[in-house]
């Protein structure tokens, strides 16, 4: 069986969860690589076929996405480029990770397309959500990367098709240790506020993670260090806590990790808000922004040493062996329309009217 495993590559998550997902379809089955965006640090130690622009929303430093910055970067023509010319049609199967190309592509070609991601969990009926609705930021999550079968994974198995976290073979292996210090991932943040802000904490040693850095610095008790897959999981395992963004492997990593967790969900970031409603419900404490009016609830944590125990089994290899094997005799094109050519308005057209429909 000729699999294209294809991967969002806004954001370090979907990549690190590549990692250990593609070997194993390696080990049974032909596999190319697709990876969309332009936001992930972390390398994928394995050949990539396809390397596409996309639909990347790109990071601002005020604690949400830079939309003006997204859009500039967005190049519609070349992604409809990408979705009219990617071969699915060569694949007996497309899995998903929340990546648009890939899934518009079997969308116009009428070919089956599994979503096997984060999202696909927040989704569910059954997860936790935030209070305050938002109908838009759920209807374009929904329809980002359109598929026909969804599985997910969230901090707990909501339901028959979620499953707990894919956690990497190098974290399940690593030793943990406490040498006191904090490790701090915040991405959509500068690190000017974040130095303005956890510097208030004096005799706290900061281990801040950043993406908008690429040399180490030093500023009184904070570190700066440029992204690095292998640094950052070092520092997790040997920190006393983790500060993060409420996104996905990062805080599931930390749990795992039996480390005590602080989360602040990106502004406007649908995903995020049902991210920290799900982290709420098991007793991790969320504030909504990086300010100093927080510090009270920052400083709170820090000198309070409760964890939160989670059970997170390595089943990985037997989960997609089972997606893999029920979906198999559908291996032929759920639609008999022949190949659609997008154009900017027909794009636009139905993304609309999918959005919409959902809203």
């Amino acid at each position: 069986m000729k699999i294209l495993y294809a991967i969002q590559g806004t954001g370090n998550g979907h990549v690190a969860r590549a990692r250990e997902i593609v070997p194993i379809l390696q080990k049974h089955y032909e596999v190319d690589v697709l990876i969309s965006g332009t936001q992930a640090e972390v390398e994928l130690p394995f050949e990539v076929k396809y390397r596409y622009e996309g639909l990347s929303f790109i990071f601002g430093k005020q604690g949400g996405i830079d939309l003006f910055e997204t859009y500039k970067r967005s190049h519609l023509r070349v992604l409809l480029n990408e979705i009219n010319h990617l071969p699915v049609q060569d694949y007996d199967l497309v899995i998903n990770d929340f990546e648009p190309v890939s899934a518009w592509a079997c969308y116009q070609k009428g070919k089956l397309c599994i979503g096997v991601s984060h999202q696909a969990a927040v989704l569910n009926k059954k997860a936790p959500v935030p209070a305050k609705n938002d109908l838009l930021g759920r209807a374009i999550l929904k329809k980002y990367a359109p598929v026909q079968y969804k599985y997910g994974f969230h901090f707990k198995a909501y339901d028959e098709n979620i499953y707990t976290p894919v956690i990497r073979k190098q974290v399940r292996e690593m030793p943990v240790t406490n040498e006191g210090h904090y490790t701090v991932y915040l991405p959509a943040y500068s690190d000017e506020r974040i130095i303005k802000v956890l510097a208030a904490c004096k005799d706290v040693k900061w281990q801040v993670f950043s993406k908008h850095n690429k040399i180490k610095i030093s500023s009184k008790n904070i570190e700066i260090c440029p992204i690095n897959n292998d640094d950052f999981i070092a520092s997790m395992a040997s920190c006393k806590g983790v500060l993060c963004g409420a996104g996905f492997e990062t805080p599931a990593e930390a749990l795992f990790f039996k480390k005590k967790l602080l989360v602040i969900p990106m502004k406007g970031q649908y995903e995020q808000q049902c991210n920290a409603a799900a982290l709420q419900e098991m007793g991790i404490p969320v504030i909504k922004s990086l300010k100093k009016k927080h510090l009270e609830t920052i400083i709170h944590w820090i000198e309070n040493d409760a964890t939160i125990h989670v059970d997170y089994p390595d089943e990985t290899e037997s989960i997609f062996l089972r997606i893999i094997q029920k979906h198999s005799s559908q291996l032929t094109p759920l639609l008999q329309a022949g190949k659609k050519v997008y154009t900017a308005k027909k794009f636009r057209k139905e993304t609309l009217k999918k959005i919409v429909s959902n809203v």
